[in-house]
């Protein structure tokens, strides 16, 4: 079973999110997905399988080493990146849609010659949702609470097709100081269908102005302790800040979020959000680039 391997919301080699992309499938039950993704250990795998639903092109399975995901960001986008590589998506072609757990995703494409450049995918417009029990998602990041009040903003859960608790911080040293008892993380309960939750610490300080927030994510529960880019939860980001005005309008187009530098993977999550007249966010986009690391070859 060949697969490729790529770094995702970079432009540079070992950067970003590491992701394996298992391009053909077909054969494979559930349980070997599960563990091919666990013996890779990378944040996700994907597995890529003939469309199942009408107008889509390809149906997309998203596992973390601890379990199958609706929807994810950084697997989206390089899988996009991988199948334009083998010339399964054709050099030119400035739509796709997958197939992924939460229905059909379409992803926009831009491309230099023959090879692609960026791709934006779509999420769902977002749902918002107060966390459980405020006190215990700040113990769970291990982030003294000052630094949490001092902000001003609401600890918030936010979907745009899977949960993240967002956790605003004062400072970059804060964000970078997050001790998380993964025990207690572990145990968090969303506030949606379903038992575990990412928790995303983020803090809009200004050091660099390309940047919009500076972040990590931790989701013990799905397998991953600490994730160095996760396009799932930035396009809720992106919700969370226009929805508590720490962006203007101008810039809604035109976020990016920094994370995984602590974990020494700086990885580049661009944001979109659109807006109607009344202020209803009505699309959500998160885009980037990715590189080929290389490939492989499992014996099953």
């Amino acid at each position: 079973m060949r697969y490729l391997h790529y770094d995702v919301f970079t432009d540079r080699l070992f950067e970003g999110n590491q992701l394996a992309v298992f391009s053909d499938a077909r054969g494979l039950s559930t349980e070997q997905m599960q563990t091919l993704t666990r013996e890779i250990n990378y944040s996700e795998s994907t597995f890529v399988l003939p469309a199942e639903a009408p107008g889509t092109d390809l149906r997309m399975r998203i596992f973390t080493p601890g379990a199958e995901l609706p929807m994810a960001g950084h697997p989206t986008i390089g899988t996009t990146f991988a199948l334009a590589h083998l010339g399964v998506i054709p050099a030119g072609t400035d739509r796709w849609v997958f197939g992924l757990g939460i229905g059909p995703t379409p992803v926009e494409l831009t491309w230099k010659g023959s090879a692609l450049d960026f791709a934006w995918m779509d999420q769902r417009p977002p749902e918002y949702r107060q966390p459980a029990s405020r006190a215990d998602v700040i113990r769970a990041t291990g982030i003294d609470p000052s630094a949490i009040d001092a902000t001003g903003l609401p600890v918030e859960e936010v979907s745009c097709g899977v949960p993240f608790t967002f956790v605003p911080v004062q400072t970059r040293a804060a964000v970078d100081a997050a001790e998380p008892d993964l025990g207690v993380m572990r145990r968090l309960k969303s506030a949606f269908p379903g038992d575990h939750v990412g928790v995303f610490v983020f803090t809009t300080e200004g050091a660099d102005a390309n940047v919009t927030a500076y972040s990590r994510m931790f989701a013990p529960g799905s397998g991953i302790a600490e994730d160095p880019a996760t396009g799932g939860a930035s396009g809720p980001l992106g919700c969370y800040l226009v929805r508590h005005g720490l962006v203007l309008r101008d810039q809604m187009r035109d976020m990016v979020s920094l994370q995984g530098v602590k974990m020494g993977r700086p990885s580049r999550i661009h944001i979109r959000i659109t807006e109607d007249a009344n202020g209803a966010i009505t699309r959500v986009q998160v885009g980037g680039k990715a590189v080929r690391v290389g490939e492989g070859t499992v014996d099953l």
